[in-house]
């Protein structure tokens, strides 16, 4: 008996609780406390993300990629000039560069048309840039009356001319506010712009460009002629651009920077009112435009440093002193005398711009714009006579 109680004792003290007893049991969790701080922030990130998205991600996806693949019609060509000259153009429907599209090389694209096709081109960012205005004192009433007396002796010559001394402010304007074609002069803006651009760290001076057949142009340079598929540096196409006027590395330039729209606000942004770009090269009808005085500020510009650092500064100069074409404004100057510039020429319009350094330490800016019948040789001739009056009113000799 007493072995029977102290099994059943024992038999009680290992009984497994059966599930129904199992139920009644509560197992308590430890339930993590919510911080409304941290939920409230991370709603906070979600929505602007989004509201970041739709305001400039969506707007610029659909209007510029999804329109041109699956909506595809013609657009309007904003060329960026002054309101009062403004053209609007309008494009053919183009196929869009799917490539492109799948493969952007910068954060984001533009639109901009190139021989009637549809580009997909890196747009840069307008910089402020502190451009100055040169200070004038007197006219050199002497110099402009010799320079209006020998404009009598080429009718058939309509000239714009700008001077200016830097020592002491004296200037001379002939038509220098007058409408010109700018031929090739056009590109030391072109050239100004990529630096610029360089200078805000959207390239290098070092980045490559594939040459295509697509960017080949006529008329000055020797890239036209190359062999398609070789790369060429940004420096390369400056260095040709200026020195042998070249126009497919120019085109290639402009290609780069987002084309004709933001060279022209590149020139608005810098206070250049009267010059803009309409066409690429080469603009044998003359359609791009500028002013001698327009240059002539330019001109006065590269050595501010608040517009262009040192190292803009040293290529640009270097570049422009080793024009190949001497034959105008240079061959006007007194020995020893160096000359910083850009010619252009289009047959009905012959032109120079640029810096003349003499010995002496004389240093001024001279500008000459001469409309003339196509390719007549007075034009020259002009040019080289009024360099010669200029150089010998202001440096002696």
């Amino acid at each position: 008996m007493y072995a029977y109680q102290q099994q059943k004792t024992a038999n009680r003290l290992h009984v497994v609780p059966d599930r129904k007893r199992a139920s009644n049991v509560v197992i308590k969790h430890s339930k993590k406390k919510s911080n409304p701080v941290k939920d409230l922030f991370r709603m906070f990130v979600v929505f602007s993300f989004l509201a970041a998205f739709m305001y400039f991600v969506f707007p610029t996806s659909y209007g510029r990629l999804i329109n041109n693949v699956f909506f595809q019609r013609a657009v309007p060509i904003n060329t960026g000039e002054p309101a009062n000259m403004a053209v609007k153009k309008w494009s053919k429907p183009v196929a869009a560069d799917m490539y492109s599209i799948a493969n952007p090389v910068t954060n984001y694209l533009s639109n901009d048309m190139f021989k009637n096709r549809l580009l997909l081109t890196p747009t840069i960012q307008k910089t402020h840039s502190e451009v100055t205005t040169m200070y004038h004192t007197n006219e050199m009433s002497g110099l402009k009356s010799q320079l209006e007396g020998l404009m009598a002796q080429y009718p058939m010559i309509k000239p714009a001319i700008y001077v200016w001394e830097y020592e002491n402010g004296k200037f001379v304007d002939i038509n220098g506010d007058s409408l010109y074609s700018a031929a090739s002069i056009i590109k030391l803006p072109v050239l100004i712009r990529l630096f610029k651009s360089i200078e805000a760290k959207q390239m290098t001076i070092y980045d490559d460009m594939l040459l295509t057949d697509y960017y080949q142009s006529p008329g000055s340079g020797n890239l036209q002629y190359a062999q398609p598929g070789r790369k060429y540096s940004l420096d390369q196409l400056a260095k040709t651009m200026i020195q042998d006027s070249d126009n497919t590395s120019t085109n290639m330039i402009m290609a780069k920077l987002g084309g004709m729209y933001d060279i022209n606000a590149g020139l608005r942004d810098w206070g250049i009112s009267k010059t803009y770009v309409r066409t690429w090269l080469p603009d044998l009808t003359g359609t791009n435009k500028t002013t001698a005085k327009d240059m002539a500020k330019l001109l006065y510009n590269l050595d501010n440093p608040g517009f262009l650092n040192i190292n803009s500064r040293e290529y640009i100069i270097d570049y422009m002193s080793h024009v190949k074409n001497n034959r105008l404004i240079a061959a006007g100057l007194g020995d020893g005398a160096l000359f910083v510039h850009k010619t252009g020429d289009i047959g009905t319009m012959l032109g120079d711009a640029g810096i003349v350094y003499a010995q002496n330490g004389k240093k001024y800016i001279v500008v000459i714009l001469a409309n003339r019948p196509h390719n007549a040789p007075q034009g020259k001739d002009f040019i080289v006579k009024a360099s010669s009056l200029i150089y010998k009113a202001i440096v002696g000799g």
